[in-house]
């Protein structure tokens, strides 16, 4: 089974992935953690990468697309994979198809995990954070709230809210996702290989709907 999990930030989609890797015995292919991976091992894709890594910049399609094909053209080149994080441009998509038909590989479906936008506002808007440097632990008010409102169970410290998990800027990812995904779910539509699953529930009930979904789409 070859697939690529798309998802909008909150909603799940690299828990799902993981989980489908370790069961199903596929290669979770996270890309961060290829891009860091490449630039540990100072390989020439991952000196082309590691000064966006370092200014925390995105890495251009071409240098992503690079240290992919470095992968799957190396000797223990994934053949059953998960990929997480990629595509995230229409660019690399059309790049990823190539690079398949050139290994003779098939990808067998993209999964989208379906969440609403303002079911990730609740979600992701719904966490706090200790701002101690040696702590750093994580809050949800509803399903992980604080012994004391508004303090940290491990240090005591007044929890804050990260920019990034604000509203206003929780919209603008959303915004963005939207834009790069929009098209590549298009793109992997009229090939028919999109498997849309609902993002709501728990985890196991999440992922028992993912295989189900898997097995409709291949039995037909």
């Amino acid at each position: 089974m070859r697939l690529i999990f798309i998802g909008p930030p909150g909603s799940g989609k690299g828990t799902q992935a993981k989980l489908l890797g370790k069961r199903l015995g596929l290669l979770h292919f996270a890309t961060g953690d290829v891009l860091r991976q490449a630039i540990e091992q100072d390989t020439p894709e991952g000196r082309l990468a590691k000064p966006y890594i370092t200014a925390g910049r995105l890495v251009p399609d071409d240098v992503v697309n690079q240290i992919v094909s470095a992968r799957f053209r190396s000797p223990n080149r994934p053949e059953r994979f998960v990929l997480d994080g990629y595509p995230r441009t229409l660019a690399q998509a059309f790049a990823f198809d190539a690079l398949l038909n050139e290994v003779g590989l098939d990808l067998t479906s993209v999964v989208l995990l379906q969440v609403d936008d303002d079911e990730i506002v609740r979600r992701l808007s719904d966490r706090w954070t200790c701002p101690a440097l040696t702590c750093q632990a994580t809050f949800q008010t509803n399903s992980k709230p604080p012994r004391i409102p508004g303090k940290c169970d491990v240090c005591q410290t007044p929890l804050h809210q990260r920019d990034d998990d604000k509203p206003e800027t929780i919209r603008a990812r959303l915004r963005v996702f939207h834009d790069l995904h929009d098209a590549i779910l298009k793109h992997y539509a009229a090939q028919n290989r999109v498997v849309e699953i609902p993002g709501r529930g728990d985890i196991e009930t999440i992922y028992e709907n993912i295989l189900r979904g898997l097995r409709q789409k291949v039995s037909a």
